[in-house]
């Protein structure tokens, strides 16, 4: 029979609909736009870009020229600007602000694919330092509170070109998500001493039944209110706020996880479009935050209707159980890996 599932970190409730549940097989990913003939993130194509804040290439290689394994650069069509002040006036009942703030590209390789699971695993180890490196330079910034760090894959999650990237957005303000997020895990402490994230990762380890993989740094499981058809969530074992203590070990263990877990949901539900969410603490804030960093991959296999959009609750069709047990019985068979790393 249907249920309802309470998210333990903020108070969201998803419909897990039983009745209607559907298999890996009931899936099929929708269809894609037509590749664009020049791919203006493709090595040779540098000039397409806005120049490089930073890469990482060979040495002797010269910026915004080939000889780089990942680059990144300011996003052509930005949501926000470096550039603009940060002012917020009131306007009648409203209010407005300059759109400060900063907008990047991360180009996670040389090859022209759409995703990092035919990567090799130091490739992606190194898509995950380069996030590292752009946060700790922009949270110099005072201006910036919050550094959302994401990747959309496919053109229905929102990509608009095919080639392996993700982008990075820095926010003078914390988004709401981040608050709820923030506001539940400090209740949580408050009312049971612990962290809830800490707390999450240590019960699904223990039942089992919604984990995906494990290694001695992180626990990949489907939440057990997941939103999404196949959602999963890679949570750090060590207690840590801040993305941005990540060490060399941490660096390792989750380049390995991360790439095995999208491998997993590729050969599970036909190499879906997804989201894939980095959540970790705000920066420049004066009182400190009860908080654990982590990452969520939501697949975008179903479409969010009037229901949803109408009270903030979801409809899953695939109980999480059954999605993790799919998901664990996947093969993280190799195939080709990037020759640039």
């Amino acid at each position: 029979m249907p249920e309802w599932r309470k998210d333990s970190v903020v108070d969201r409730w998803v419909a897990v609909s039983t009745e209607r549940a559907k298999r890996p097989t009931d899936y099929r990913p929708p269809l894609e736009r037509k590749k664009a003939e020049r791919c203006p993130l493709c090595v040779g194509h540098e000039s397409d870009t806005p120049p490089e804040v930073m890469s990482f290439r060979n040495p002797g290689s010269f910026p915004d020229q080939p000889g780089w394994w990942v680059r990144v650069v300011p996003n052509k069509f930005p949501a926000c600007r470096v550039e603009e002040e940060n002012v917020v006036r009131g306007v009648g009942p409203y209010y407005w602000r300059c759109g400060v703030g900063a907008h990047e590209v991360i180009v996670e390789t040389p090859e022209h694919v759409d995703n990092l699971v035919d990567q090799s695993e130091r490739q992606v180890a190194e898509v995950i330092w380069a996030w590292r490196a752009r946060l700790l330079d922009l949270r110099r910034d005072p201006r910036f509170h919050y550094i959302q760090i994401f990747k959309n894959k496919g053109s229905v999650a929102g990509a608009s070109l095919e080639h392996a990237h993700s982008q990075l957005v820095a926010l003078p303000m914390v988004p709401a998500e981040i608050q709820a997020e923030l506001a539940g895990a400090r209740r949580y402490r408050e009312e049971k001493g612990r962290c809830v994230f800490c707390d999450l990762w240590s019960y699904e380890l223990q039942v089992g039944e919604r984990v995906v993989e494990e290694n001695s740094e992180f626990l990949a499981f489907v939440p057990y209110a997941a939103r999404f058809p196949f959602e999963m969530w890679l949570v750090p074992k060590r207690h840590e706020p801040d993305f941005g203590t990540i060490g060399e070990q941490e660096v390792r263990a989750l380049a390995s996880i991360l790439r095995s877990c999208l491998r997993r949901l590729a050969q599970t539900v036909f190499d879906p479009p997804y989201n894939l969410l980095l959540h970790t603490a705000p920066v420049n804030v004066l009182e400190p935050v009860d908080y654990h960093w982590h990452i969520e991959i939501l697949p975008r296999l179903t479409i969010m209707a009037g229901f949803e959009l109408g009270t903030g609750y979801y409809i899953n069709p695939t109980p999480p159980e059954m999605a993790a047990a799919a998901l664990r019985e996947a093969t993280a068979e190799e195939r080709k890996v990037s020759p640039f790393v």
